[in-house]
This record gives structure tokens, sequence and C-alpha cells, in this order.
């Protein structure tokens, strides 16, 4: 594998949201103020997506105060915390800069009719669980300590027999209803 490709994986998240243009989002992104960190939500539609890998962004726009604010933000970026859909939006269209000369309501996209607000997820790479490796000889599982899994399920099936005995006496010794 290449240099840069190595490094740019190892940046990527390992779940990132399904976004789709006209969709309208939360962005929930961590802002630092001197020595605190907090988390501010932006919502508002997205108008567009570009990119793809590390560099895939995405724009959100929402008017604040009667005023059109645009934030780009990366997918991948660590300040991004999470993304949630709010709302399903139908756009036939790949970018949405028509609705900057829009106000109001004509500045919304309409809502798919029967749509399912889902915050679905890509996993792009998975989560490598790594199991201690013990380097004691007498910790590691021997293969003669093996056959007592087998003597448990023995015991397992011996108790199965006798519940099935027993309820064929109980149905023996009940008088027939006539």
């Amino acid at each position: 594998m290449d240099i840069i490709k190595s490094i740019e994986h190892e940046q990527l998240k390992n779940k990132i949201p399904v976004l789709t243009v006209g969709n309208t989002v939360k962005v929930h992104v961590k802002v630092k103020e001197g020595n605190r960190e907090r988390i501010q939500v932006f919502e508002g539609i997205i108008i567009k997506k570009q990119g793809g890998g590390l560099n895939e962004t995405f724009t959100v726009r929402k008017i604040s105060y009667g005023v059109g604010v645009e934030k780009t933000f990366l997918v991948h970026s660590p300040m991004v915390e999470k993304v949630e859909v709010v709302r399903v939006g139908k756009a036939r269209r790949a970018k949405l800069y028509y609705l900057r000369d829009r106000v109001g309501k004509a500045s919304k996209t309409k809502e798919k009719l029967g749509a399912r607000i889902e915050n679905k997820e890509l996993v792009l790479k998975e989560e490598l669980k790594e199991e201690p490796v013990l380097e004691n000889e007498e910790a590691t599982v021997a293969p003669e300590e093996a056959p007592a899994v087998e003597t448990t399920e023995t015991v397992v099936e011996e108790t199965v027999d006798t519940v099935k005995e027993e309820t064929v006496e109980e149905v023996k010794d009940t008088p027939k209803a006539e």
C-alpha cells in the first residue's frame, strides 16, 4: 500500500453517516473556547456534497436571524461528533444552490412522503479487537483439556432424556376423561 494511502486510512472514521442532498440535519460540532470544549449543534439543509475519501465534505445551510449561513464540514473530521437526520428531503439535483435566493418557506425542500428518518451509517473499517497473547505456557489451552467441553455436552443430553421420560410417565398415570 502507498504511504500516503496508509496514513489517510488511519485518519478515516470507522463509521460515517449516510448523507444525501436535501436532507435537514443536525451536525454536532466540537467547539474549543480557551481551555474548555463543548458541543454546538448546527441545523440546516445539506445543499451539496463533494469529494471522496478523506477529503469528502458536505455543506449545510440555515437561515439565522434573517441571514443565510453556510458551513462546510469534513465528513471524517474529528471535530464533527455526529450527524443526525431530522427530515428526509426530496432533491432532484446534486447541488441546491438555488436555495440561496429563496426566503422563508420557499427556502426549504419538499419532504419525501413515507420516508423513515433513520440515522444509517456506512462501516468503512471494522474495529479490530486484539486478544492479549500470554507468554506463559501454563496459561495457554492445551489440546488435552478440550474433552472437558465434550463431557458437558453429554450431560446436557442426559438431562434432556430424563425430562422426556418423566413427562411420558406422568401422561400414563393420569386418568383418561370419558
